[in-house]
């Protein structure tokens, strides 16, 4: 007996067996690679929204980009989701890279900085709403909506580039010599491009070097 809405998931079945048919007549071993490897170089950490494909932006295969998505990008001591991901994928995958992405218009940013209620994600928000806190001389009313949304983003990737970069798992990576650097990009949802927001580090005293440079950009802004 179909269950409400079957037709809209008839779809999505249709739509699989579409692209898995088409991923084996470009590439017949595709799958049969695929389930016997997983070795991603790159940790991608974004945020939940659709409009966000990690692995189309970057154009990667499956297998070649492990992922964790939330709202708003957010990564927090006490997210053990979060650090799980993080741990699994510098200490079994040996990523070399983690990319800390967020992007403008997003709404989980903005709900932050205009302080709209928007229900049990208030208290998840409350992460970057602590953003907006700390560099609010950056975000003054004076400066056009859509330009201190911008810049909420970028301040939120930033400062998660830093949490990730506290973590106990990065810090034990880099303490025992593993390769391993730690990256905070912005993706533009109208052009389809990442902006390189000039975090990427490789130890503790490189981060703090460039999160110094990168906050004083905002100073003449």
């Amino acid at each position: 007996m179909p269950y409400k809405n079957s037709q809209a998931l008839d779809q999505l079945f249709a739509n699989n067996r579409e692209w898995a048919e088409g991923m084996v007549a470009k590439d017949p071993d595709f799958f049969k690679r695929l389930v016997n490897q997983q070795a991603p170089q790159y940790l991608w950490i974004g945020c939940a929204d659709s409009r966000v494909p990690a692995n189309d932006i970057v154009n990667l295969l499956p297998g070649e980009l492990f992922v964790h998505r939330n709202v708003a990008n957010v990564v927090v001591h006490t997210d053990l989701n979060c650090l799980s991901v993080i741990q699994f994928a510098i200490d079994l995958l040996k990523v070399k890279h983690i990319l800390v992405v967020g992007h403008y218009g997003c709404a989980g940013v903005h709900a932050a900085l205009s302080d709209r209620r928007v229900g049990l994600a208030d208290n998840w928000l409350r992460h970057v709403k602590d953003v907006h806190q700390k560099h609010e001389r950056y975000l003054g009313d004076a400066i056009p909506t859509a330009k201190r949304q911008d810049r909420l983003c970028d301040l939120n990737v930033i400062e998660q580039v830093v949490n990730v970069c506290e973590t106990t798992i990065v810090q034990d990576a880099w303490a025992r010599g593993q390769d391993l650097t730690v990256h905070g990009w912005a993706y533009r949802l109208d052009t389809g491009l990442v902006n390189d927001l000039g975090m990427s580090s490789s130890s503790t005293e490189e981060m703090l070097e460039r999160y110094a440079k990168t906050i004083k950009r905002y100073d003449s802004k």
